[in-house]
């Protein structure tokens, strides 16, 4: 389904100015003709005739005029058959039979302001100039599709990653229309359709990659181990969930423009355990860097003395004080010393 913007169908204005003046017409021709018809004339019975049918069916052209505001669009269809779309902001005449289409029109994401659920009014209806009670009124209200960039931010979804742990996460979306027939035709409903594929995307993207850094994955495909991580690549991570779900959009007339993640979490059954793992590996590191610390002091200690030769220590008092510093060094409460007034032995 190929897109037909109509653009040269702004006529609007003329047409209403026109469909006014012969109502006007008609009510002069049809009270005219009446007070003819009265005198016995009987050439003013056609002018009656014609007056009185204009008035009952002259509301039918009125059915064609459009007023779109900017980033607004309508797919139209005569009997079925796609005519084209009004892409423009203008006020449009069109054929009086033709109608709006937008299967999502009633549809409610619940995330985008551009929404409104089909309930009319603001900037969720195409503004129809028909007359109260016609017919195309009620076709043509909501029925109009938004050209504007919209977020969809779907709720929290709980999956597994690489390792197998359950990990909360959810994305929020920016995308837009940019092909009216085909979100139109192609699809029965291009928001939910959208909306579903968010979750495919996501699902498929982050089984790839663990939560945290861990040895021996291959997030990239190329065989090789990475650090590719959910927490430490959130950027490449948003990145592909978005290219992943722009391959499946695109027969939708869909653009996705940007993903960002924006809540991510471990499952609450397994959070308390991986924090208790998180401060443990993060006690080890710390006593790890503490101690290297240390010993590099102690060794720095030792060499001084011994290059100033200001005291002479024997093999067993060299390892006292290595022993007494490195207790002072990597105790993680403050030392209390004793003072020893006698002699080592």
């Amino acid at each position: 389904m190929k897109e037909q913007v109509l653009n040269n169908r702004k006529n609007g204005m003329a047409v209403l100015m026109l469909t006014i003046a012969l109502y006007l017409a008609a009510l002069g021709l049809t009270i005219f003709g009446a007070i003819k018809m009265d005198g016995g004339h009987g050439w003013a019975i056609p002018l009656f005739v014609v007056g009185v049918i204009w008035l009952c069916l002259g509301w039918i052209p009125a059915m064609g005029l459009k007023v779109l505001k900017p980033q607004e669009a309508l797919v139209l269809t005569l009997f079925g058959r796609y005519v084209g779309t009004l892409k423009d902001d203008g006020f449009y005449y069109v054929n009086p039979f033709c109608v709006g289409v937008n299967p999502a029109a009633k549809t409610r994401l619940g995330q985008s302001g551009d929404v409104d659920g089909g309930r009319g009014g603001g900037a969720g209806a195409v503004l129809n100039l028909s007359l109260p009670g016609s017919s195309a009124a009620a076709e043509t209200v909501n029925k109009k599709i938004s050209l504007k960039v919209m977020t969809l931010s779907n709720s929290r979804q709980k999956i597994n990653d690489c390792l197998g742990n359950p990990v909360e996460i959810s994305i929020a979306v920016m995308w837009r229309v940019v092909d009216t027939a085909k979100a139109v035709f192609n699809v029965d409903n291009y928001k939910e359709y959208l909306s579903l594929q968010c979750d495919s995307a996501v699902r498929n993207i982050v089984r790839i990659y663990p939560y945290d850094v861990a040895q021996g994955v291959d997030t990239t495909g190329d065989g090789l181990a990475d650090e590719g991580s959910l927490r430490g690549s959130s950027e490449t991570v948003a990145m592909r969930i978005r290219d992943e779900i722009q391959s499946k959009v695109r027969d939708a007339g869909i653009e996705i423009i940007e993903a960002r993640i924006t809540y991510l979490a471990y499952a609450p059954e397994i959070a308390a355990v991986m924090l208790q793992r998180q401060q443990a590996s993060a006690i080890i590191d710390a006593r790890k860097m503490i101690v290297e610390g240390a010993v590099g002091m102690v060794e720095m200690a030792l060499a001084r003395l011994s290059e100033n030769k200001t005291v002479e220590l024997d093999e067993e008092r060299k390892a006292a004080m290595v022993s007494n510093l490195l207790v002072v060094l990597c105790s993680n409460r403050d030392a209390q010393p004793v003072v020893n007034s006698g002699s080592l032995y």
